[in-house]
């Protein structure tokens, strides 16, 4: 009987038929970073993007804001887009009919339910929440349209009082409820026992909205789904306050590939859509950003870089074209003889064992003194001193 390899054996999905949505908000609480801008013409261009891209539901705003803010958010509505349109709101009528009159097919209304929110920035009670909430959501559903309510610093609130604020907005028509961990203090095991019992005392649906301040909005937002969740609000990148937010390409193939479920997103424009929200945000990519940093399929380890050479499986669980990434054989201080005669052969120079070997110690003392990687002409020149090839011979590097 033929055995199946490892690397080749699908991820058992984990979540059944699980339904999960993603609601992007990088056009909202990614534009909230501080120092961050978007131009309206950058904002409609995320937005088409987004839904080429195949997202559920796009955070347009703040129309309230007005100005040019509300009136992107009115373009962007009538652009024709697939996905919803979702205008941010306050809880108080007068946000949600300016949402509402720019022609959102969604509004989230936001309101904070923890004690230190309440009392000191709100400087109300908790029966002036509940009543705000009521009134909020049965004006927004009386008008017809999708009602995401919000619950601000959720993860600090008493369970007890989220569930009052929950079976209020629930009362009143809401569609989902919007938990959101405002500072980023859940962890996963805490996140899936909050989510399963918020799901099972209420009944609605519930939507992940995790922050990143101790490296685990991605984490929180899958735990959130395990224990029932149906949305997850993301931004490009994991743009957002702070530490930012669960990052929108990290969360989609976290799913496929840890989880065995495929949201059927075009992955292949994630490195695009990344880098085009980055440069509009004027904000750097690390190299070592999960899915589409530059160091993702970057290989510069001997034994690294032979057994991707042998099969890219061996260090890469997804291949770079799937996320619209390259990979990259970089020589350096920790690469091998085996990753030289394979940059060599690039370059249309046959380099034999014995040649690699030799020259191997002189690439290490080099990129020691550069601290750095060798760039291509660097190493043809460290062959024609070293190796002893004539300058006539041209090489394409």
């Amino acid at each position: 009987m033929e055995t199946t390899k490892i690397w080749e054996m699908p991820v058992e999905s984990k979540l059944g038929a699980a339904r999960v949505k993603l609601d992007d908000t990088t056009l909202r609480d990614g534009e909230q970073t501080a120092g961050v801008v978007f131009s309206n013409t950058e904002k409609v261009t995320i937005a088409r993007m987004l839904d080429e891209i195949g997202i559920d539901q796009i955070e347009a705003g703040i129309p309230v804001m007005g100005g040019d803010e509300r009136d992107v958010i009115e373009e962007i509505a009538h652009l024709g887009l697939k996905a919803s349109v979702l205008g941010w709101n306050r809880a108080n009528v007068a946000d949600i009919k300016t949402s509402i009159d720019c022609g959102v097919d969604a509004v989230a209304i936001s309101l904070a339910t923890s004690d230190i929110h309440i009392e000191t920035k709100l400087m109300k009670d908790r029966a002036w929440v509940l009543d705000s909430i009521r009134e909020a959501v049965a004006f927004a559903k009386s008008h017809g349209v999708y009602v995401s309510v919000n619950a601000e610093d959720a993860s600090r609130t008493s369970f007890d009082f989220l569930l009052q604020y929950a079976e209020a907005a629930k009362a009143e028509g809401a569609d989902r409820l919007r938990f959101c961990d405002t500072i980023g203090i859940m962890e996963p095991f805490r996140t899936y026992k909050v989510i399963r019992e918020l799901i099972e005392h209420t009944g609605l649906e519930i939507e992940m909205h995790t922050h990143n301040d101790f490296g685990m909005a991605v984490a929180n937002a899958i735990a959130g789904i395990h224990a029932g969740a149906t949305w997850v609000n993301v931004t490009v990148g994991g743009l957002g306050e702070r530490a930012g937010n669960a990052a929108y390409e990290e969360v989609v193939m976290a799913l496929k590939y840890l989880e065995g479920l495929d949201l059927n997103v075009d992955t292949t424009r994630f490195t695009e859509i990344v880098d085009y929200v980055m440069a509009a945000a004027g904000r750097q990519i690390p190299a070592w950003k999960p899915v589409v940093g530059s160091n993702m399929f970057a290989h510069e380890s001997g034994i690294h870089a032979d057994g991707v050479i042998k099969n890219p499986k061996t260090y890469e669980v997804f291949s770079p074209d799937e996320v619209g990434g390259q990979r990259q054989i970089v020589v350096g201080k920790h690469s091998g003889s085996r990753t030289l005669e394979m940059k060599f052969a690039e370059y249309g120079i046959p380099l034999s064992r014995e040649h690699a070997t030799a020259l191997l110690p002189h690439v290490r003392s080099k990129a020691i003194e550069l601290k750095r990687p060798l760039f291509d002409k660097e190493l043809v020149e460290l062959y024609r001193e070293f190796i002893g090839m004539g300058e006539g011979h041209e090489a394409d590097a």
